[in-house]
């Protein structure tokens, strides 16, 4: 049972929905401790926002009283904390057993689990490859994969959207791999959407399993990485187990590369972007992030190898699902289209400190999730410009997801 004294929520999404013709909202949990989500009245987030550990039932009661003049009984607030905790959703000892159990559990394991197959994505191989090979199919996906030509891509941003929704952006973002790279590692930044306990960054050496097979990790170039870089690369590690970021890419990375047995991965998840904001801080000025991202770039030089760099990255999230209080609408839809773009135009001239600073000066304001997975890549970059391959909006009036797919390639030099 979590702590009846002060019950605190964990980290929670919520958002809208119509159940049974009710307007309710959905409780889910982004760390994926629980799979459960919860439905609740609307008026019940009054009461979820005071549930930070501080305040007791009796307390949280009178806040009720003196904010909304009802008083809500004892009794119903001690059932709203009891389910809230059979559920994972309150800190506690309930919700640490669990934690230490689902821990223990990924250690154990040889590989990290393919967790999204058969959900996100067609579960089996055969099933997995019709439904990425239609996603280069005309007019939205980019056509099948040419002839590979001079190796000069050494970056790419590719959504991490699911593939029902994104998959032709997918689809140009490999296909430019394919056609322009020969890379043997990809160093993969993913978002860490449920945040990494205070860490930036966090990397396991588990290889990512997939319908095609796993995909191994380079434990040299991961090894080495860890050695310089400072503090605990491994601290928040059990948070590759749920998320999807970077399993999305490692799927299309072993559906490529089906026929060869040398791709290695260094996946890495990050966190630091939105902390580095709320401190009014750039990143380069924190020792914690400039450290691993100066580690990377180092054992780049270092270790022989041919890289690529990835981010899994996402744009804007706007609409009620993501709290913004009216329907996103065609206009809407067009500001927000141009405001990415514009920030589009600072990452694929690799302008780092631009692409900080105009996040900053909106305070994200369209809650861009790939901020970290994006400034990682763009600061350990060994050369090269971008090129905005595709650009895609889900638009969900309820919940417009944005994304892009991004190449970065050396320039030619004439006559090499």
């Amino acid at each position: 049972m979590a702590d009846a004294a002060s019950p605190r929520l964990r980290p929670v999404e919520a958002f809208p929905a119509v159940v049974d013709g009710r307007e309710v909202i959905c409780l889910r949990d982004p760390a994926g401790l629980t799979e459960a989500v919860l439905t609740v009245p609307g008026p019940v987030i009054a009461i979820l926002a005071l549930l930070d550990g501080t305040r007791s039932i009796r307390d949280v009661q009178a806040e009720i009283m003196r904010a909304h003049g009802t008083l809500v009984p004892s009794a119903q607030l001690e059932g709203l904390v009891e389910t809230l905790d059979r559920h994972l959703f309150l800190e506690g000892p309930r919700c640490e057993a669990e934690r230490a159990r689902q821990a223990a559990a990924f250690h154990e394991r040889r590989t990290r689990p393919a967790v999204h197959a058969g959900q996100a994505y067609a579960g089996d191989a055969d099933s997995l490859a019709t439904q990425l090979d239609a996603c280069f199919a005309p007019p939205e996906g980019p056509g099948p994969v040419g002839a590979a030509g001079p190796p000069r891509l050494r970056g790419l941003i590719a959504p991490h959207i699911d593939f029902p929704r994104g998959g032709p952006a997918y689809a140009w973002a490999y296909k430019a791999v394919a056609e322009a790279c020969d890379a043997d590692c990809f160093i993969v930044f993913g978002t860490a959407h449920a945040g990494l306990d205070g860490h930036p960054f966090a990397a396991t050496a588990k290889p990512y399993d997939t319908p095609f097979g796993p995909l191994p990790v380079d434990g040299e170039v991961l090894e080495a990485i860890r050695r310089r870089a400072p503090g605990d690369l491994f601290g928040a590690e059990l948070a590759h187990r749920a998320e999807h970021s970077i399993e999305f890419q490692a799927v299309c990375l072993r559906y490529l590369f089906r026929t060869r047995d040398d791709v290695r991965i260094v996946p890495v998840l990050a966190s630091f972007v939105h902390e580095c904001l709320a401190r009014g801080r750039e990143p380069a000025s924190e020792p914690a992030v400039a450290g691993v991202l100066d580690a990377v770039r180092e054992t780049m030089a270092a270790v022989p190898r041919r890289y690529c760099l990835v981010a899994g990255a996402d744009l804007a999230h706007v609409g009620p699902r993501f709290g913004d209080p009216e329907p996103v609408s065609r206009a809407r839809l067009a500001r927000v289209e141009a405001e990415d773009r514009a920030l589009l135009s600072l990452v694929t001239s690799v302008d780092t400190g631009g692409f900080f600073a105009s996040v900053a000066a909106d305070g994200d304001s369209r809650r861009t999730c790939g901020l970290s997975p994006i400034y990682a890549m763009l600061a350990t970059l060994p050369a090269g410009r971008g090129r905005l391959l595709r650009y895609g909006q889900w638009p969900d009036p309820q919940g417009t997801v944005t994304f892009a797919s991004v190449a970065f390639e050396e320039e030619e030099v004439p006559g090499r």
